[in-house]
């Protein structure tokens, strides 16, 4: 509460200055807030525009660098799968690693210059591939390094192991400081290195487990693009595995830390099938693009800072912003000499009027020309004029005035006189026992004090059910008692206002128009009178058992309640002259009168069938 009171003084204080601010302050206030809005918001959305198609860009970019590191990573997989096939293509090569006897020097030294000599060429034509390795289960196998040796050197190794227990033949696996095969330390080694590697099992001759081709490449070779340092390069790609080991040159210039919470990003957009988004990472916005490979089960990221691309978008904004604030000056400084020789003539006026205000009425305004301030000034002129016209006419309109007052004081006494002249007539009516004619008096005595008291538009219902009642009781006379009036109001409506004299005209159209021959012959005209209450509305029914209203009828006055007042004197003067009696003077003053009061979504509404009944339906408000 005490915060939206503040907001208000605060509103009233800012209003206040507003006042104060002279025209000229306003205009130029104006005019730089009709340029500053439409620009504010068309540089927003340009910006907005800017920034959307910059980091499409950016992903567009980087996703074709994706597909082509993937590519990339694609051929290095072939060339090692190929290399690994022609290396067991070689029959004698099977057959060396199968036999199960020491080979002669004689076929060693062939074997040498023609089967492993064509090893030797495979390995040094493909330099990415940095060791080809055929592990033997034979205890009769005469090693040759670097290529050929004995499955005992590596039947410890995690890698061996898992590639036995798979059931497919073929294995790729990321080994990280794998040690030389001829390193037989088990505690410190002299050289490691990270592969990449291709394993596969050999089954011969007929299906029986020979041992195992194992195709190297460095790490940095296979992932060459997670493992280039670029320092210009405002993006880094690293290597996911399904196990979340991340592979990347990168790890030791980030903490454990952040690693985690990249990999913990990635995983969780992939879960929402997203392949690139926007991260804040390190204080600084960076974009990521996913890649996976189906092959490997690995994921490749490239995380692209976006400082730079912010840099750029800051400084194009910065310029526009710089642009228009200059422009902004220039306007305010051209509109305010130019407004100052506009507003000379409106200062000229503002002098008389004040000068008028002191009592001086025979001020001449210097103010010409054709503009809007020299007409203002001719219409203050022509005020001047009129004014002193009705100074010299109100001394005559005194002296008319008292009269007026004489009359309605003499209009007054006549009501008087007429409502003692009726309880008169009552009272003899009473003492001759005619007692029709002093209750039909004493309706009439109430009807004309009710119309005659109109101290205030509204009333309660009460009051106008009452006037109607009266009516009615009247007008049985006239009709032999064949008038019946029924009533559907709850006690809790009775007190709601309405306007004066609104119930009336409508019950006396009923009996105006409803009344027919062959009703009051065999029956009696009865009027029913309904209040309740709709959808925040009040609405009051009155309906008879009258002739009804022809569709063509219906619509005619339907059009008539809405028209405007010269339309409808001309249908008045075209009724006449046709000799209609049916005008709806009565119910356009009633439904015109509601909506002058209570708005225009309220009034009358008709609905009629020839023949059965007519019903009037006033909407007002609860």
């Amino acid at each position: 509460m005490r915060t939206m009171w503040r907001f208000f003084t605060l509103f009233d204080r800012l209003k206040h200055a507003f006042d104060s601010l002279s025209i000229q302050m306003k205009l130029i206030g104006a005019y730089i807030l009709i340029i500053l809005v439409p620009v504010i918001i068309l540089s927003n959305y340009l910006f907005n525009e800017f920034y959307e198609n910059t980091i499409k860009d950016i992903i567009k970019e980087n996703q074709f660098v994706m597909e082509s590191e993937k590519q990339e990573i694609l051929n290095k997989m072939d060339i090692m799968e190929r290399t690994a096939q022609l290396t067991i293509s070689d029959d004698k090569l099977l057959e060396y690693a199968s036999t199960q006897r020491e080979l002669p020097s004689p076929e060693l030294m062939e074997f040498e210059s023609t089967s492993y000599s064509y090893l030797q060429r495979v390995l040094f034509n493909n330099p990415d591939i940095a060791n080809i390795h055929f592990f033997v289960r034979n205890q009769f196998l005469n090693e040759i390094w670097p290529v050929i040796y004995k499955e005992a050197r590596v039947t410890e190794r995690s890698w061996y192991k898992a590639a036995l227990e798979e059931q497919e033949d073929v294995t790729w696996k990321i080994l990280v400081d794998e040690k030389d095969v001829l390193d037989r330390s088990p505690v410190e080694s002299k050289q490691s290195n990270s592969y990449f590697s291709f394993i596969r099992k050999i089954n011969y001759p007929s299906n029986r487990y020979l041992g195992i081709v194992k195709v190297d490449m460095k790490i940095e070779d296979f992932f060459n693009r997670a493992y280039t340092n670029v320092p210009d390069r405002p993006s880094w790609f690293f290597i996911l595995d399904k196990q979340d080991r991340l592979y990347t040159n990168m790890t030791t210039a980030i903490s454990e830390f952040e690693q985690s919470n990249r990999i913990a990003k990635v995983r969780t957009q992939q879960k929402e099938g997203v392949s690139s988004f926007l991260s804040s990472d390190d204080e600084s916005d960076s974009l990521y693009v996913i890649g996976h490979i189906d092959k490997l089960n690995v994921d490749i990221v490239n995380v692209i800072s976006l400082q730079a691309t912010y840099s750029k978008i800051d400084h194009t904004r910065n310029t526009v912003i710089l642009v228009v604030v200059v422009l902004l000056i220039l306007l305010a400084i051209t509109t305010f000499f130019m407004q100052s020789m506009v507003l000379k003539k409106l200062h000229i006026l503002r002098d008389s009027m004040k000068k008028v205000r002191k009592g001086d009425f025979n001020v001449d305004i210097q103010v010409k020309g054709g503009d809007e301030v020299g007409e203002l000034a001719h219409h203050f002129r022509q005020m001047l004029k009129k004014i002193n016209e009705l100074i010299v006419e109100a001394v005559d309109r005194g002296a008319a005035t008292k009269e007026a007052e004489l009359q309605s004081l003499r209009n007054q006494i006549d009501a008087h006189f007429l409502y003692n002249t009726l309880e008169n007539l009552k009272m003899l009516a009473e003492i001759e026992s005619q007692y029709r004619i002093s209750d039909a008096l004493t309706s009439l005595g109430s009807i004309m004090r009710y119309n005659l008291k109109w101290t205030h538009d509204r009333v309660q219902m009460r009051h106008e059910i009452k006037h109607i009642e009266h009516y009615i009781s009247i007008m049985n006379i006239r009709y032999d008692g064949k008038l019946q009036l029924e009533m559907e109001i709850p006690d809790t409506y009775m007190d709601h206002e309405l306007l004066k004299m609104s119930l009336q005209p409508i019950v006396e159209n009923a009996l105006k128009h409803g009344i027919y021959l062959e009703l009051m012959k065999k029956g009696m005209l009865i009027i029913h009178i309904r209040a309740f209450v709709l959808e925040e509305s009040f609405y009051v029914e009155v309906s008879d058992n009258g002739i009804g209203i022809s569709e063509d009828k219906l619509r005619k006055l339907h059009e008539r309640l809405v028209t405007d007042d010269v339309k409808f004197t001309a249908q008045i003067r075209e009724d006449k002259a046709m000799e209609q009696v049916s005008s709806g003077i009565g119910l356009r003053n009633v439904h015109q009168r509601i909506q002058m009061y209570y708005g225009y979504e309220n009034g009358l509404r008709i609905v009629s069938e020839q023949g059965r009944y007519t019903k009037v339906i006033i909407k007002m408000p609860l």
